[in-house]
Protein backbone atom coordinates (compact mmCIF):
# COMPACT_ATOMS: atom_id res chain seq x y z
CA UNK A 1 0.00 0.00 0.00
CA UNK A 2 1.34 3.08 -1.27
CA UNK A 3 1.67 6.55 1.11
CA UNK A 4 -1.14 8.23 -0.22
CA UNK A 5 -3.31 4.92 0.43
CA UNK A 6 -2.15 4.54 3.79
CA UNK A 7 -3.48 8.28 4.14
CA UNK A 8 -6.51 7.68 2.48
CA UNK A 9 -7.40 4.55 4.42
CA UNK A 10 -6.57 6.32 7.68
CA UNK A 11 -8.76 9.10 7.05
CA UNK A 12 -11.68 7.01 6.09
CA UNK A 13 -11.53 4.65 9.38
CA UNK A 14 -11.27 8.15 11.61
CA UNK A 15 -14.76 9.43 9.56
CA UNK A 16 -15.76 6.29 10.42
CA UNK A 17 -15.00 6.43 14.09
CA UNK A 18 -15.87 9.92 14.12
CA UNK A 19 -19.06 8.97 12.98
CA UNK A 20 -19.92 5.79 15.90
CA UNK A 21 -18.55 8.32 18.24
CA UNK A 22 -21.25 10.99 17.48
CA UNK A 23 -23.86 8.23 17.13
CA UNK A 24 -22.97 6.80 20.76
CA UNK A 25 -22.66 10.61 21.79
CA UNK A 26 -26.39 10.85 20.74
CA UNK A 27 -27.64 8.00 21.97
CA UNK A 28 -26.16 8.55 25.62
CA UNK A 29 -27.59 12.48 25.25
CA UNK A 30 -31.14 10.84 24.56
CA UNK A 31 -30.78 8.66 27.71
CA UNK A 32 -29.82 11.47 29.74
CA UNK A 33 -33.09 13.33 28.56
CA UNK A 34 -35.38 14.11 31.88
CA UNK A 35 -38.10 11.27 30.80
CA UNK A 36 -35.38 8.56 30.34
CA UNK A 37 -33.49 9.59 33.06
CA UNK A 38 -36.49 9.14 35.16
CA UNK A 39 -37.72 5.98 33.70
CA UNK A 40 -33.93 4.55 33.81
CA UNK A 41 -34.22 5.34 38.11
CA UNK A 42 -37.63 4.21 38.19
CA UNK A 43 -36.89 0.92 36.63
CA UNK A 44 -33.43 0.33 38.39
CA UNK A 45 -35.66 0.39 41.61
CA UNK A 46 -37.81 -1.88 40.75
CA UNK A 47 -34.81 -4.10 39.71
CA UNK A 48 -33.97 -3.98 43.20
CA UNK A 49 -36.30 -5.42 44.39
CA UNK A 50 -37.38 -8.17 42.09
CA UNK A 51 -37.36 -12.12 43.20
CA UNK A 52 -38.36 -11.93 46.74
CA UNK A 53 -40.75 -14.34 46.27
CA UNK A 54 -43.19 -13.73 49.04
CA UNK A 55 -43.52 -12.06 52.51
CA UNK A 56 -45.50 -11.22 55.77
CA UNK A 57 -45.42 -8.60 58.03
CA UNK A 58 -47.00 -7.33 61.24
CA UNK A 59 -48.50 -4.11 60.75
CA UNK A 60 -49.70 -1.61 63.18
CA UNK A 61 -51.70 1.55 61.74
CA UNK A 62 -51.63 4.49 63.80
CA UNK A 63 -54.91 7.48 62.74
CA UNK A 64 -54.43 10.83 64.35
CA UNK A 65 -56.53 13.51 64.03
CA UNK A 66 -55.85 17.29 63.59
CA UNK A 67 -55.99 17.61 67.32
CA UNK A 68 -53.08 14.85 67.97
CA UNK A 69 -55.88 12.03 69.19
CA UNK A 70 -54.66 9.01 68.19
CA UNK A 71 -56.50 5.43 67.32
CA UNK A 72 -54.64 2.53 67.09
CA UNK A 73 -54.99 -0.72 64.51
CA UNK A 74 -53.70 -4.30 64.35
CA UNK A 75 -53.03 -5.82 61.27
CA UNK A 76 -51.25 -8.38 59.27
CA UNK A 77 -49.72 -8.65 55.68
CA UNK A 78 -49.09 -10.84 53.33
CA UNK A 79 -47.72 -10.48 49.72
CA UNK A 80 -47.40 -12.60 46.75
CA UNK A 81 -45.02 -11.62 44.26
CA UNK A 82 -46.42 -12.20 40.28
CA UNK A 83 -43.42 -12.99 37.42
CA UNK A 84 -45.53 -10.71 34.60
CA UNK A 85 -48.06 -8.87 36.83
CA UNK A 86 -47.97 -6.62 39.56
CA UNK A 87 -47.94 -8.36 43.30
CA UNK A 88 -50.89 -10.06 45.18
CA UNK A 89 -51.25 -8.92 48.57
CA UNK A 90 -54.08 -9.11 51.40
CA UNK A 91 -54.54 -7.13 54.89
CA UNK A 92 -56.23 -8.85 57.67
CA UNK A 93 -57.26 -6.63 60.44
CA UNK A 94 -56.89 -8.24 64.25
CA UNK A 95 -57.95 -5.38 66.23
CA UNK A 96 -60.09 -3.17 68.20
CA UNK A 97 -63.44 -5.54 67.69
CA UNK A 98 -65.11 -3.01 65.37
CA UNK A 99 -62.83 -4.16 62.26
CA UNK A 100 -61.64 -7.22 63.59
CA UNK A 101 -61.77 -9.22 60.59
CA UNK A 102 -61.67 -7.01 57.83
CA UNK A 103 -60.08 -7.82 55.50
CA UNK A 104 -58.68 -5.92 51.93
CA UNK A 105 -57.40 -7.94 48.67
CA UNK A 106 -55.54 -6.45 46.04
CA UNK A 107 -54.14 -8.09 42.89
CA UNK A 108 -51.99 -5.53 40.86
CA UNK A 109 -51.80 -5.17 37.81
CA UNK A 110 -49.23 -3.74 35.67
CA UNK A 111 -51.85 -2.05 32.97
CA UNK A 112 -55.44 -1.85 33.11
CA UNK A 113 -57.20 -0.72 36.59
CA UNK A 114 -55.73 -3.23 39.70
CA UNK A 115 -58.58 -5.71 41.39
CA UNK A 116 -59.64 -4.68 45.26
CA UNK A 117 -61.88 -6.36 47.29
CA UNK A 118 -63.03 -5.39 51.02
CA UNK A 119 -64.47 -7.73 52.94
CA UNK A 120 -66.54 -6.59 55.67
CA UNK A 121 -67.63 -8.79 58.35
CA UNK A 122 -70.42 -6.79 59.71
CA UNK A 123 -72.44 -6.55 56.34
CA UNK A 124 -70.86 -10.17 56.06
CA UNK A 125 -69.85 -9.60 52.22
CA UNK A 126 -67.30 -8.58 50.16
CA UNK A 127 -67.09 -5.81 48.38
CA UNK A 128 -65.55 -4.74 45.26
CA UNK A 129 -63.06 -1.38 44.93
CA UNK A 130 -64.66 0.12 42.03
CA UNK A 131 -62.46 1.65 39.51
CA UNK A 132 -63.65 5.47 40.11
CA UNK A 133 -63.11 4.88 44.17
CA UNK A 134 -59.30 3.84 44.05
CA UNK A 135 -58.72 7.76 45.41
CA UNK A 136 -61.06 7.28 48.35
CA UNK A 137 -59.43 6.54 52.05
CA UNK A 138 -58.51 2.94 52.66
CA UNK A 139 -60.08 1.78 56.30
CA UNK A 140 -60.71 6.03 57.14
CA UNK A 141 -56.74 6.54 57.23
CA UNK A 142 -55.08 8.88 55.02
CA UNK A 143 -53.55 6.16 52.96
CA UNK A 144 -55.51 6.10 49.06
CA UNK A 145 -56.54 2.57 47.69
CA UNK A 146 -53.98 2.74 45.08
CA UNK A 147 -51.34 3.84 47.61
CA UNK A 148 -52.01 0.23 49.18
CA UNK A 149 -51.59 -1.56 45.95
CA UNK A 150 -47.49 -2.06 44.78
CA UNK A 151 -46.40 0.26 42.61
CA UNK A 152 -45.62 -0.51 39.43
CA UNK A 153 -43.25 0.92 36.81
CA UNK A 154 -46.20 0.77 34.23
CA UNK A 155 -48.42 2.81 36.02
CA UNK A 156 -46.45 6.06 35.64
CA UNK A 157 -44.40 8.19 33.18
CA UNK A 158 -41.38 10.14 34.77
CA UNK A 159 -39.24 12.93 34.89
CA UNK A 160 -36.37 13.89 36.64
CA UNK A 161 -36.35 16.53 38.18
CA UNK A 162 -32.99 16.72 40.06
CA UNK A 163 -30.33 15.76 42.50
CA UNK A 164 -30.54 17.14 46.35
CA UNK A 165 -28.97 16.47 49.01
CA UNK A 166 -31.60 15.37 52.27
CA UNK A 167 -30.06 14.78 56.37
CA UNK A 168 -26.59 14.02 54.52
CA UNK A 169 -27.77 11.88 51.92
CA UNK A 170 -27.58 12.13 47.99
CA UNK A 171 -31.28 11.47 46.39
CA UNK A 172 -32.74 11.44 43.29
CA UNK A 173 -36.20 13.92 42.95
CA UNK A 174 -38.36 12.17 40.27
CA UNK A 175 -41.64 13.52 39.19
CA UNK A 176 -44.07 10.53 38.60
CA UNK A 177 -47.51 10.90 36.47
CA UNK A 178 -50.33 8.60 37.17
CA UNK A 179 -51.72 6.93 33.73
CA UNK A 180 -54.84 6.06 35.43
CA UNK A 181 -56.89 8.66 34.33
CA UNK A 182 -59.23 8.12 37.41
CA UNK A 183 -55.88 8.37 39.68
CA UNK A 184 -56.63 10.75 42.59
CA UNK A 185 -53.37 12.40 41.94
CA UNK A 186 -52.17 14.74 39.12
CA UNK A 187 -48.63 14.08 40.24
CA UNK A 188 -46.07 12.71 42.58
CA UNK A 189 -42.53 14.26 43.59
CA UNK A 190 -40.16 11.26 44.83
CA UNK A 191 -37.22 11.07 46.75
CA UNK A 192 -35.19 7.85 45.85
CA UNK A 193 -31.49 7.60 47.96
CA UNK A 194 -28.66 7.00 45.01
CA UNK A 195 -27.25 4.67 46.78
CA UNK A 196 -29.45 1.84 47.26
CA UNK A 197 -32.68 3.42 45.04
CA UNK A 198 -35.18 3.41 48.35
CA UNK A 199 -37.94 6.04 48.36
CA UNK A 200 -37.46 8.20 51.38
CA UNK A 201 -40.11 11.04 50.72
CA UNK A 202 -43.02 11.24 47.92
CA UNK A 203 -45.73 14.65 47.81
CA UNK A 204 -49.08 13.70 46.44
CA UNK A 205 -50.69 16.47 44.22
CA UNK A 206 -54.41 16.41 43.73
CA UNK A 207 -56.24 16.96 40.99
CA UNK A 208 -55.96 20.55 40.92
CA UNK A 209 -52.26 20.44 41.34
CA UNK A 210 -52.07 21.64 45.46
CA UNK A 211 -49.89 19.52 47.28
CA UNK A 212 -52.01 17.45 48.94
CA UNK A 213 -50.14 14.47 51.11
CA UNK A 214 -46.60 14.12 52.42
CA UNK A 215 -45.29 9.97 52.68
CA UNK A 216 -42.07 9.70 54.86
CA UNK A 217 -41.04 6.45 54.71
CA UNK A 218 -37.95 5.37 57.55
CA UNK A 219 -36.27 2.36 59.43
CA UNK A 220 -34.77 0.71 56.39
CA UNK A 221 -33.37 -2.85 57.47
CA UNK A 222 -31.86 -5.12 54.64
CA UNK A 223 -33.32 -8.48 54.38
CA UNK A 224 -31.61 -11.66 52.59
CA UNK A 225 -28.78 -9.75 51.66
CA UNK A 226 -31.05 -7.86 49.24
CA UNK A 227 -34.47 -6.04 49.60
CA UNK A 228 -34.79 -3.64 51.77
CA UNK A 229 -37.65 -2.69 53.63
CA UNK A 230 -39.40 0.21 55.93
CA UNK A 231 -40.20 0.10 59.58
CA UNK A 232 -42.03 3.03 59.11
CA UNK A 233 -44.54 4.81 56.59
CA UNK A 234 -45.88 8.36 57.68
CA UNK A 235 -48.49 9.79 55.84
CA UNK A 236 -49.54 13.92 56.56
CA UNK A 237 -52.38 15.03 54.79
CA UNK A 238 -51.61 18.77 54.71
CA UNK A 239 -55.21 20.03 53.78
CA UNK A 240 -56.94 18.31 56.44
CA UNK A 241 -54.18 18.27 59.51
CA UNK A 242 -54.62 14.40 59.58
CA UNK A 243 -51.77 12.12 59.51
CA UNK A 244 -51.66 7.97 59.38
CA UNK A 245 -48.38 5.91 60.47
CA UNK A 246 -47.93 2.52 59.19
CA UNK A 247 -45.45 0.58 61.58
CA UNK A 248 -44.19 -2.92 60.46
CA UNK A 249 -42.89 -5.68 62.11
CA UNK A 250 -41.69 -9.07 61.75
CA UNK A 251 -40.66 -9.42 57.89
CA UNK A 252 -40.59 -12.89 56.97
CA UNK A 253 -39.80 -13.93 53.79
CA UNK A 254 -39.76 -17.74 51.64
CA UNK A 255 -43.30 -18.57 53.49
CA UNK A 256 -44.23 -20.52 50.72
CA UNK A 257 -47.49 -18.31 50.04
CA UNK A 258 -49.72 -19.43 46.49
CA UNK A 259 -52.02 -18.40 44.49
CA UNK A 260 -54.92 -20.07 46.49
CA UNK A 261 -53.52 -18.07 49.77
CA UNK A 262 -54.79 -14.55 47.78
CA UNK A 263 -58.61 -15.49 46.95
CA UNK A 264 -61.48 -13.20 46.80
CA UNK A 265 -63.68 -15.90 47.54
CA UNK A 266 -62.46 -16.61 50.97
CA UNK A 267 -61.43 -13.31 51.92
CA UNK A 268 -63.96 -13.69 54.91
CA UNK A 269 -61.77 -16.99 56.36
CA UNK A 270 -58.64 -15.02 55.89
CA UNK A 271 -56.60 -15.75 58.95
Amino acid sequence: MSLQQTKQTLLALGLITGSLMLSAYSVTAQAQSPQEKGLAIAIEADKRDTGFGDSTVDMEMVLRNQYGEETKRVMRNKTLEQDKDGDKALIVFDNPRDVKGTAFLSFTHKSGPDDQWLYLPALKRVKRIASSNKSGPFMGSEFAFEDISSQEVEKYTYTYLRDEVVNGENHFVIERDPVDPKSGYSKQVAWLDTKEYRVKKVDFYDRKGDLLKTLTVSGYQQYLDKFWRANTWEMINHQTGKATVLNFEQYQFNNGLNDRDFNKNSLARAK
